[in-house]
């Protein structure tokens, strides 16, 4: 399917779901893990299903995923998958790619984890409007709360950060596409490892924006993540007047 392309710059949603998730221990994908009732991948898709401002969502699937033609899924914004590849970020590209006859080079792309499904509506708001008229882009992300240490290869410290100038990154990340399209060119031609868009855009020389967000809008990584994600993702409790 191919949309009419408009003068208007547009949003595109670009989920990278091909991995296994092995720190999580389970034999199916932690995206499609049973969290509060449906799949962590549907929870991830009705956070851009219920945004009025997004016109489109690329899912990065692995090419022999038996799990998402089980799902039903039925959400508002038009929805394409496409294969990904043996990395994150060449999943990513190959999302970017998927969208080369549909995105412009002015549009921008948010790119989400497949296993971050408590992303708060308004923490995706506050980028939304944050980032729209942004040079260069940007993404979510919780400043340190700890005091940090930087380690030697034997486990010692050897460093303590300040804190105050630190941040976890999380997603959304939003870019432009063509600049997000030439960053992660670059780093592949370079052979820098790509761990997130920031980094690829950060290797051009461009500094994105940071936007505060909630520490909720965790990663599921281990099986303890589940309970607190479940935790989150409880509707809150109300009381009879």
């Amino acid at each position: 399917m191919r949309l009419p392309l408009t003068d208007t710059t547009r949003h595109w949603v670009l989920i990278p779901a091909a991995g296994c998730g092995r720190r999580m221990g389970s034999q199916q994908p932690k995206q499609y893990l049973t969290l509060a009732g449906c799949a962590v991948l549907e929870h991830v898709l009705r956070r851009f299903s219920d945004c009025a401002e997004i016109d489109g969502i690329m899912l990065v699937l692995a090419a022999d995923d038996p799990y998402w033609p089980q799902l039903k899924v039925n959400i508002r914004p038009l929805l394409w998958t496409t294969p990904g590849g043996d990395e994150r970020c060449r999943s990513v590209w190959a999302g970017l790619q998927a969208l080369h006859d549909i995105a412009s080079a002015d549009d921008w792309v948010l790119v989400h984890d497949a296993a971050r499904p408590c992303l708060h509506p308004e923490d995706l708001q506050r980028l939304l409007q944050a980032v729209q008229d942004d040079a260069v882009g940007g993404l979510l992300a919780v400043p340190a709360r700890d005091t940090i240490k930087r380690a030697d290869s034997q486990g010692r410290v050897i460093a303590t950060e300040d804190r105050s100038v630190l941040w976890q990154a999380q997603t959304p990340q939003m870019f432009r596409y063509g600049l997000l399209c030439q960053a992660l060119h670059t780093c592949f031609d370079q052979g820098y490892t790509v761990t997130d868009e920031a980094s690829a855009i950060e290797r051009l020389g461009y500094a994105p924006l940071l936007v505060a967000s909630q520490h909720s809008n965790l990663k599921l990584t281990t099986p303890d993540d589940l309970a607190y994600a479940e935790h989150c993702l409880q509707p809150p409790l109300t009381t009879e007047s």
